[in-house]
């Protein structure tokens, strides 16, 4: 594959073309925001509304998740633009996720964590309050449990189960505010295809799927 050079925050950088701009700047050492990225997405969903970069000669700031790199690309990862949508989404996420860092399974191993450390984005509720739905966990798998209170919508344990381990056992369900991550019929996941391989589990970044302690001790 064919190398370019990309400009992320004055940094010259050389990428295979084409790659999408979010994993060059990772794997740079330079932080963008994200939630819902999966490196394997032919068509990635920019679900999250995280990783947005100001692009030189561009207007509006755009997904680094969707961007390909191109030679002579120059993008910067903060700006008064940028640095607004990102702290909108983030407040966004949090309204409809219960917190309770301190009692969370991915506590100090969450990605809301940080995201608030590398962007100085306070982890409370702000501008829009919490929805306070919370729905019940179902931890009817041996191994491990779902609390939807705490989900993102970022879809990477749909990704794990269905494009890795060809399972199937869970999808998106509903649309807009009602939007939910479950299972045909939403039934309990004991009561699904699942074989608790652990996948989803690991692609999670928020601690919405975790193991059970009796599960991880054996």
């Amino acid at each position: 594959m064919s190398k370019v050079t990309v400009i992320i925050d004055g940094r010259e950088i050389k990428a295979p073309a084409g790659r999408k701009l979010l994993w060059v700047a990772l794997e740079n050492g330079i932080y963008i925001p994200n939630l819902c990225a999966v490196e394997e997405y032919a068509r990635p969903p920019a679900s999250c509304r995280l990783c947005f970069v100001q692009v030189e000669g561009r207007e509006k700031p755009v997904t680094s998740c969707t961007l390909p790199a191109a030679d002579g690309l120059a993008v910067q990862t903060r700006s008064p633009r940028v640095d607004r949508l990102v702290r909108t989404a983030f407040e966004l996420l949090l309204s409809d996720h219960r917190l309770q860092c301190a009692s969370c399974p991915a506590n100090r191993a969450c990605e809301l964590q940080k995201i608030a450390r590398e962007r100085k984005l306070k982890l409370r509720y702000g501008r829009f309050p919490y929805l306070q739905r919370e729905p019940a966990p179902d931890d009817s798998p041996q191994t491990f449990a779902f609390d939807p209170s705490r989900c993102v919508l970022c879809g990477r344990c749909i990704w794990a189960d269905q494009e890795v381990a060809k399972i199937g056992a869970i999808g998106f369900s509903r649309r807009g505010i009602n939007r939910s991550v479950t299972t045909f019929k939403d039934v309990a996941l004991a009561e699904s295809p699942c074989n608790e391989c652990g996948l989803c589990v690991k692609a999670c970044p928020v601690g919405a799927l975790y193991f059970k302690k009796t599960a991880e001790s054996k």
